[in-house]
């Protein structure tokens, strides 16, 4: 745009320039640049704008030619446009003659020139007026224009978009190069509403109505669609139009398409991940949490009954079954058979390793089996070499469509097996199959470490019961009792011990012991520690001589971290008169014929092979009484501590109805009754109990 339309144009006349006041008074109030040329290109005139802007005095200028006062570029300019004239005889005002100067205090400034011919009356020419308008805000506006025109491009350009335009009705009437070179329409196919038909059939009906909701309601149209293109492949874009109003009239719409593509697949890139990181982390969670509980479980029984449990929750399976291997037959022995449907000509706790079925596919193949459909399963026991009439047992099972095998390995070597069923087809994924086999491995340690606890369980309980007495002495005057229960069922066998005998003086020796520590090694301890004691009770009965004895045998035969406690007395049949002496040991209770408990306040010493000087206290049982000597399993657990459990078994005594307390079988009875009542049995418990019958009773 050029500013020279708001120059008007010099009417061609007889103005004289040599009129002082007229051109005084146009030059000094014009905020134009003005200067008069002679026919020979000198100035005759120049007003103070023009000789500010060439940054030359008037006096400098008047009478000269441009050449002799302006600039290179300037001159040529002013003369190139003053030759024009005079030899076309026309003027210039289209606004190609444009200049920038440098203001004094370094602004730079643009200036559009016009030249124009003046005339005498006669016509002829007699002088040029130039005439400068300053068009730097102009220009700047022209320049703003444009770069906003550029920075607009180009940010659409960045952001993949394809404009487009409607009339108001929505029909297209322009072309977007952009839209067709991707959906390779031509033309005439794009115009009206053709880009409807490269929209996905799927999304196409939707988003037309959504466009025609828009153009009713003239409000921004945002929608997202698929657009099939020049490859046949669909790329996702977002779209955004907007109505352009003039005087409350739609005039059209303008619209930008954004390809979202990337996004999108990043989107569904992302949601795939977190989808698998998920299912990997609640597997991972599900792995351990059944490690911890097979961690927990001791027996056979227990591990079975975690992986039934751990098969229903982790595995979602309708039904779960375990077997090992016989040790002696190769045969698998179903632990649980719940699973299982039965095998023909079978018992139905065995499976032969010679007939194919799930388990043993697994255990012969030392690989898992999967089998995500009654189709799937047939064709393996076909190639496993079953005949028809085992698969169709299997696949003819209504309420099981498909199922997983997995050998029990420890080392290699081949446990048993797992099987889990589906009453619905299971799809089985690479991952699923990584977490099976991995609780599979789970499986076997458990059932492994549980077999070997309970082989050594046996043997320890062996060893500790016949290390234990057949029966207790019958001495007149004296009336001896004893109860033993294992903690076996849940945990590994203890080292608790009793033993009464009868001494060369007719006095009655008793003792109970705690080996600490759980299985073989403390059963044994508890023999030789026992063994020991009836030798050196013998020998030299004072409790506190046997004591010492003990300690000496201990220090020589057992380890420093082996700790042993015990309760040792002697006692006379009839008087009820005795001696007792406590290695570490908790005290006796001794219970009166009314009920009344009393806890011995002997010195509990320390644990046998602790450096110390052993003592013994007179302790009577007199007639009537009786005196419990007991293990700390009566009196400790995980929720009980030792003080609190000497008190309870006082409490308990107290509450012994009077044929309770008369009689010590009934009395051992009732005490270890109500002592482990609301308990987790954690430890042996065993409880000796020494009566003196009343005179008249003895008689």
């Amino acid at each position: 745009m050029s500013a020279e339309t708001s120059v008007p144009r010099p009417r061609e006349s007889d103005v004289d320039v040599t009129d002082s006041a007229l051109l005084n008074g146009l030059m000094g109030q014009t905020p134009f640049a003005l200067a008069f040329f002679d026919t020979k290109g000198r100035f005759l005139r120049v007003n103070d704008v023009f000789a500010d802007v060439v940054g030359v005095a008037i006096d400098g200028l008047v009478g000269r030619l441009p050449s002799e006062t302006l600039a290179a570029d300037l001159t040529a300019l002013i003369e190139g446009a003053f030759r024009t004239v005079v030899e076309e005889d026309r003027g210039i005002h289209d606004g190609d003659q444009r200049v920038r100067v440098r203001t004094p205090d370094g602004e730079t400034r643009h200036w559009s020139l016009s030249f124009s011919p003046l005339r005498d009356e006669k016509g002829l020419l007699r002088t040029v007026a130039l005439i400068g308008a300053d068009i730097t805000e102009s220009r700047q506006v022209e320049e703003d224009l444009r770069r906003s025109e550029e920075r607009y491009r180009s940010l659409v350009e960045a952001q993949s978009q394809l404009v487009w335009i409607t009339s108001p009705s929505g029909a297209v009437v322009e072309d977007a190069p952009r839209w067709r070179a991707i959906t390779g329409q031509g033309l005439e196919e794009y115009l009206a509403h053709g880009w409807l038909d490269v929209v996905h059939p799927d999304d196409r009906q939707h988003t037309e109505e959504a466009w025609r909701e828009a153009l009713r309601g003239r409000t921004m149209f945002e929608w997202n669609y698929r657009v099939r293109t020049r490859a046949s492949g669909y790329r996702h874009f977002e779209v955004r139009a907007v109505p352009i109003i003039r005087h409350g009239r739609v005039v059209e719409w303008v619209g930008a398409n954004t390809d979202v593509t990337p996004q999108r697949e990043a989107e569904e890139m992302r949601g795939r991940l977190t989808d698998q990181l998920g299912a990997a982390a609640l597997r991972t969670a599900r792995l351990q949490g059944a490690t911890a509980i097979l961690a927990e479980a001791l027996t056979v029984e227990q591990v079975v009954q975690v992986i039934i449990d751990v098969g229903r929750t982790a595995v979602a399976a309708d039904k779960s079954a375990v077997a090992l291997l016989d040790s002696e037959r190769p045969v698998l022995k179903l632990i649980n058979g719940t699973g299982v449907p039965d095998v023909p000509g079978f018992p139905g706790d065995e499976i032969p390793l010679s007939q194919t079925s799930v388990m043993t596919m697994a255990v012969n193949s030392r690989r898992p089996v999967f089998a995500e459909s009654p189709e799937s399963l047939a064709t393996q026991l076909r190639d496993a070499g079953a005949d028809d009439e085992t698969i169709s047992r299997f696949t003819g099972h209504d309420e099981e469509r498909a199922w997983v095998g997995l050998p029990l390995l420890a080392a290699g070597r081949a446990l048993g097996a797992l099987r889990f069923s589906f009453t619905r087809p299971q799809k089985i994924s690479q991952e699923d199959g990584v977490f099976l086999e991995a609780l599979a491995g789970q499986c076997a340690l458990a059932v492994e470490r549980a077999t070997l606890f309970e082989r050594e369980h046996r043997t320890a309980e062996t060893l500790q019961r016949s290390l234990l007495p057949d029966r207790l002495p019958v001495v007149p005057g004296l009336m001896l009792a004893q109860r033993f229960r294992s903690g076996s069922r849940h945990v590994q066998v203890g080292g608790d011990w009793y033993d009464a005998f009868v001494l060369q003086d007719s006095r009655v020796a008793a003792v109970v012991g705690d080996v600490m520590g759980k299985g073989v090694t403390a059963a044994a301890g508890m023999g030789r520690i026992r063994n020991a004691m009836r030798a050196l009770a013998l020998t030299n009965p004072p409790p506190a001589a046997v004591l010492t004895g003990l300690d000496r045998v201990f220090e020589a035969t057992e380890d420093e971290e082996q700790v042993t406690t015990l309760a040792y007395m002697v006692v006379e049949p009839g008087t009820g008169e005795g001696t007792l002496a406590l290695a570490g040991h908790p005290p006796p209770v001794l219970v009166s014929p009314q009920g009344v408990p009393v806890l011995c306040d002997a010195e509990p010493g320390t644990p046998l092979g602790w450096a110390a000087s052993r003592k013994q206290f007179r302790f009577c049982v007199p007639p009537g009484h009786t005196a419990v000597l007991y293990s700390d399993g009566l009196v400790e657990n995980r929720k009980r501590g030792l003080d609190a459990g000497l008190a309870e078994l006082c409490s308990v005594v107290q509450e012994a109805p009077p044929e309770v307390v008369g009689s010590p079988h009934l009395l051992l009875d009732f005490l270890v009754d109500r002592m482990l009542a609301g308990y987790e049995q954690d430890d042996d418990v065993t409880v000796l109990a020494i009566h003196v019958p009343d005179a008249t009773k003895s008689d």
